[in-house]
C-alpha cells in the first residue's frame, strides 16, 4: 500500500513511517522541517519519499496525496505553552492545516485517515481516568485547536465518506524527541539536563501527573486505527492507563542514571493540566491494543538513546 505521513519527520511521526515501512508499505512524508529532522528519516529502510511541504499548501497537497490509500496525519504545532503565546499560528497550522489535509485526502480518495489528536481535548476535567466519553474541556489554544481536527475528521466521513479515525496520544516520549526547544517534551528536557549535568526544571511543585506513554505504543495503536474495521468515526485513547508525577519520574530517572536528580521549580505554566491519565478500555476492546512497553522500560530505552547519542 502507500502511505502518507504528513508531520513524518518529527518525533512521533518518524516512528510511524519507520513502523510503515517495516511492515512493507511505500510511504511519502509530508514536511516542511520547521520542526521534523533530516536525521530522523536517515536510517529508515524502505521506499521512502520525502516531500518537503506545507499543510498550509492545499495544491501541494493534492499533488502529494496522488494514489495515497491511508494517510496518517500527525502535522501540527504541538506546543501548549507556545499556543499560549501564539494562538493565531497554532489556529492557522492545526485547524486550517488541517483542512486542507482532509479536503486533499478527500480529493485523492483516501481509503481512510488517522488523525494524531490529544489528551488536551480533556482539559481539567477532574475525573480519572479519562475516557472517551467525557465531555471535552480544552483550557489551552493548542488543546481546543485538536479537538477541532478530531471534529473535522468526523464532519469529512459523514459529509463525503472519508473514513477518519483519532488517536488522542498521551505525552508521548522516546528516541528522536527534540530537547533543544522550551516547547519540548517535558522528559526529553529532563534526561538532557542530567546528561549535561544541569538541575532538571519543574514547572509546579513537581505532583502533576501525566500518563507517559512509550512511542511505540501510540504508533501501534495509530496503525491499529487505520486497518480496524467497522471504527470509523471514533475516537480512541492512545496511553497506558497509568499515572506518574514529574517527581517520581525524576526519581525514576535518578535511579536509572546515576544521577542526582535536586530539580529546580518554577512557577506552574499557563494552559498546563495538572493531572492527565487514559482509559484504554476501549481502544483495547475495539482496536486490540496493549501497551507492551511500561514506563519505567521506555524511560530506561529513552535514556540509553539519548546517551548514544550525546557521544
Amino acid at each position: 500500500m502507500r502511505a502518507i505521513v504528513t508531520g513524518g519527520a518529527g518525533f512521533i511521526g518518524s516512528h510511524v513511517t519507520e513502523e510503515l515501512l517495516r511492515r512493507g508499505a511505500a510511504v511519502a512524508v509530508v514536511d516542511d522541517f520547521s520542526a521534523g529532522k533530516e536525521a530522523n528519516l536517515a536510517a529508515l529502510k524502505g521506499p521512502l519519499e520525502v516531500l518537503r511541504q506545507s499543510i498550509t499548501d492545499l495544491d501541494g497537497l493534492h499533488r502529494a496525496f496522488r494514489g495515497a490509500e491511508f494517510l496518517f496525519h500527525l502535522a501540527a504545532r504541538t506546543s501548549v505553552p507556545r499556543s499560549v503565546a501564539d494562538p493565531v499560528e497554532t489556529n492557522c497550522v492545526n485547524i486550517d492545516g488541517t483542512v486542507n489535509v482532509l479536503v486533499a485526502a478527500r480529493d485523492a480518495k483516501v481509503r481512510r485517515i488517522v488523525y494524531a489528536a490529544s489528551s488536551s481535548a480533556y482539559g481539567e476535567t477532574p475525573t480519572l481516568p479519562k475516557t472517551e466519553a467525557m465531555r471535552p474541556d480544552p483550557i489551552s489554544p493548542y488543546g481546543v485547536t485538536k479537538y477541532v481536527g478530531e471534529l473535522y475528521c468526523q464532519v469529512f466521513g459523514r459529509c463525503y465518506g472519508l473514513e477518519n479515525a483519532s488517536i488522542r496520544y498521551f505525552n508521548v516520549f522516546g528516541p528522536r524527541q527534540d530537547p533543544s526547544s522550551p516547547y519540548s517534551g517535558v522528559l526529553s528536557q529532563f534526561i538532557t539536563a542530567l546528561l549535561e549535568g544541569r538541575q532538571p526544571v519543574v514547572f509546579g511543585d513537581g505532583e502533576q501527573s501525566r500518563d507517559f506513554t512509550y512511542v511505540s505504543n501510540v504508533v501501534d495503536a495509530t496503525l491499529r486505527a487505520a486497518e480496524t474495521p467497522g471504527v470509523s468515526g471514533l475516537v480512541f485513547n492512545g496511553g497506558t492507563g497509568g499515572r506518574f508525577t514529574l517527581n517520581h519520574t525524576l526519581a525514576l530517572l535518578a535511579k536509572i542514571s546515576g544521577k542526582p536528580a535536586n530539580p529546580k521549580y518554577d512557577p506552574p505554566r499557563a494552559g498546563d493540566i495538572r493531572d492527565s491519565q487514559a482509559d484504554i478500555s476501549l481502544t483495547r476492546q475495539m482496536l486490540g491494543y496493549v501497551p507492551t512497553v511500561d514506563f519505567e522500560e521506555g524511560l530506561r530505552r529513552t535514556w540509553d538513546w539519548y546517551k548514544s547519542e550525546q557521544r
